[in-house]
């Protein structure tokens, strides 16, 4: 069994509207110190594999197909073992 973290940001150049409304938000409180801010996603997800190369592989294709947009989105993952 092995527990997959998963990251996913907008790529570099595509706007954020969530991200430049939370940045004026945080200056409107006070905090202006804050240059940019860009909003991702986070997901775990427990997965059984034969081992971590598999786990990899099989999350890899899970964002390729369904949980990023790999157009306008970057991801990384993590696997560790439970």
């Amino acid at each position: 069994m092995f527990l997959a973290r998963i990251y996913i940001t907008l790529k570099h150049g595509v706007l954020d509207p969530q991200g430049q409304a939370v940045q004026s938000a945080l200056a409107h409180l006070g905090y202006d110190q804050v240059d940019d801010l860009r909003v991702g996603k986070f997901m775990e997800l427990k997965l059984e594999a034969a081992g971590a190369d598999e786990a990899g592989r099989l999350v890899d294709e899970m964002c390729q197909k369904l949980l990023a947009n790999p157009v306008i989105e970057n991801y990384r993952y993590e696997i560790s073992e439970l």
